[in-house]
């Protein structure tokens, strides 16, 4: 059984956070909101809950995988013998229409995909689940982003700093390809991983009102 974690004394906002994202994390804490990790055992696949079933559109394929991941996380903290308390979870995905951009497995795929995403528009959807007492509440952040034209070299430099490794649809918006977008409509922190007032909505329906 793993130790049980050290938990909040005061009367802080605090969540079991269900993702090893930094971005998530820093979000998370910058509203005040503290995070105890509730990652997965060893021996859990958690990378087979991502895969995506023939003809599932990206707004279904999100949902269904953030639902499970969560629970998937309250099982896990049931396993552990932990105490009760609000279990958070979500998933990005970039999308081409109905194609999804998931996360490049090499800098050739990273390549193909910022070159299909150049100087055209794209959507971003991000799921936030939060699991509590046998509770779950969902939520989805749907943002449009349009990029300039790049250059192969452009191209090939962000490729080469390592930044498109990990991300959906092989960019960060919070790091150099942030300067590439020429417009957004929706929300920037669901692009970046975790939509400020989705999540803020679904903790205060778990009982977590933020300050």
């Amino acid at each position: 059984m793993s130790p049980l974690p050290e938990l909040p004394t005061d009367d802080r906002p605090w969540v079991y956070l269900a993702s090893q994202s930094p971005r998530r994390r820093q979000l998370l804490e910058q509203w005040g909101v503290t995070c105890v990790p509730l990652l997965p055992d060893p021996d859990e696949d958690a990378e087979a809950l991502e895969v995506h079933q023939p003809g599932e559109s990206p707004a279904a394929y999100v949902r269904r995988v953030t639902r499970l991941k969560v629970r998937a996380a309250e099982a896990r903290r049931r396993r552990r013998g932990w105490p009760d308390g609000v279990v958070l979870c979500a998933d990005t995905t970039v999308a081409d229409g109905a194609t999804i951009l998931g996360k490049p497995a090499d800098a050739a795929e990273a390549t193909r995909m910022l070159q299909r995403l150049a100087g055209r528009r794209h959507q971003v959807l991000t799921a936030v689940a939060v699991a509590r007492a046998g509770r779950t509440w969902l939520a989805l952040s749907r943002t449009q982003v349009t990029f300039k034209p790049l250059g192969d070299d452009e191209i090939a430099a962000y490729v080469a700093s390592g930044e498109p490794f990990g991300k959906a649809g092989a960019y960060g918006i919070q790091g150099h390809a942030g300067l590439w977008v020429r417009r957004l409509c929706g929300s920037y922190t669901g692009v970046v991983g975790l939509p400020a007032y989705e999540t803020a909505e679904l903790l205060r329906r778990a009982g977590l009102a933020l300050r």
